[in-house]
């Protein structure tokens, strides 16, 4: 039977770009579905309330990590100097989802370990730290867990709980940072297109943490299936494009491919006629495939009353805040053909062609505002999943 639970990536961890190598772990590592995905900026409540749930909970194998746990939710997860801080949570789907993320995210160790111990196994392994005081070894010098993840269904189902609670008067976009200069802020939308969530894959993580060496603030994520329609609204532009560039091209290979056959020279008015007639349709059958691979579905072929309904392929949106956003993310990203992109670039990497070329960034400042209208940035369906799982469609709410 398929249960939900959940992974808590900590505010250190996202503050030291490390969020991309986490999620490129649990991706890469598990036959779980990552179903949901919301940054979130919790307040004091909040926290006590985590902190106390961790507490009063007896976690298997855990011992006095239950306590280790939640004064680290206490002191370094709610808000200090006056402002909130960034975690990460991430919903996951499937069998036995706390024994799998419980294995990847890793154990909370009791002791030191020398560096030659080290394995790197698990994100605990990679990207946490327990150091004790060397004379006094119940003591602890300091602690980042990096990850916080459930050791129980009962505990994954009453946190959950408290984050439906939560996530009620929380904002999808995290507004937590004042700009000396914000002016000079800008923000831009990415999107990690479908070719990358077909089979369990670093590849999403990977391409964050290729993101993240811009030093851009990523301030907002969600997990989104394009309808038809919607598919069709993001991409309209790209019709006239293709139209105007592919049409004429594909009406005088048709000339060329017909002249050679038949052995006749052909009038320019035919090369016309067959840019209108089957340059167009190529064209147009282009921006279709095109529709298809964002959404699952086809414009020529999808019943009127399916086109509203989310597709059957997901996309990973990010929204990113910083100096030069827009320009800094497309340099990292690539042209649109990945054969022409720089090597180092996204595409580059992991761009098959013009189509599946991996991600999708606003290419302006304008662009970003007509996309993040049309995907509902400010929306987040993270809660409606929780409480579907946990009480059903029609049942009671958290």
């Amino acid at each position: 039977m398929n249960k939900l639970s959940y992974v808590l990536v900590t505010p250190y961890t996202i503050a030291k770009s490390r969020t991309g190598g986490v999620i490129a772990r649990l991706l890469s590592r598990t036959d779980l579905e990552l179903v949901g995905a919301q940054m979130i900026a919790p307040d004091e409540d909040f926290v006590n309330q985590y902190a106390a749930s961790l507490r009063g909970s007896k976690q298997k194998n855990l011992n006095s990590g239950a306590k280790l746990l939640a004064d680290y939710v206490e002191k370094n997860m709610g808000p200090s100097g006056g402002r909130r801080h960034r975690s990460l949570l991430l919903l996951f789907r499937g069998e036995d989802p706390v024994s799998k993320l419980s294995d990847i995210c890793g154990a909370l160790f009791p002791e030191n370990r020398s560096v030659e111990s080290m394995t790197g196994e698990t994100i605990r392994d990679t990207y946490a730290d327990l150091i004790l005081d060397q004379e006094d070894p119940g003591r602890i010098m300091y602690f980042e867990p990096a990850v916080l993840t459930p050791r129980s269904q009962s505990l994954a189902d009453e946190n959950l709980a408290l984050f439906a609670r939560r996530l009620r008067a929380c904002r999808n976009m995290v507004d937590n940072m004042i700009y000396p200069e914000p002016s000079r802020i800008e923000k831009t939308l990415v999107m990690i297109k479908p070719d990358n969530w077909s089979f369990a894959s670093s590849r999403p993580g990977t391409i964050i943490d290729m993101f993240s060496r811009t030093g851009l603030r990523i301030i907002g994520i969600k997990i989104f299936r394009f309808s038809l329609n919607e598919a069709l609204d993001f991409y309209g532009p790209v019709e006239q494009q293709l139209l105007e560039k592919l049409a004429p091209v594909f009406g005088r290979k048709a000339r060329n491919l017909l002249e050679r056959e038949f052995n006749i020279p052909l009038p320019a008015e035919a090369e016309k006629g067959l840019t209108d007639s089957f340059g167009v349709e190529y064209a147009r059958e282009q921006f279709r495939q095109i529709i298809n691979f964002m959404s699952g579905k086809r414009p020529d072929t999808c019943p009127e009353n399916e086109r509203n309904k989310p597709g059957d392929v997901k996309c990973m949106i990010l929204v990113y805040e910083g100096e030069d956003a827009v320009k800094k993310i497309r340099a990292v990203l690539g042209p649109t053909d990945p054969l022409k992109a720089p090597g180092g670039t996204v595409r580059r990497e992991f761009g098959s062609n013009v189509m599946v070329n991996t991600a999708h960034a606003s290419d302006s400042a304008a662009s970003y505002e007509r996309e993040k209208a049309i995907v509902r940035i400010d929306e987040n369906n993270v809660r409606e999943i929780i409480e579907e799982y946990l009480y059903g469609k029609t049942g009671k709410t958290a």
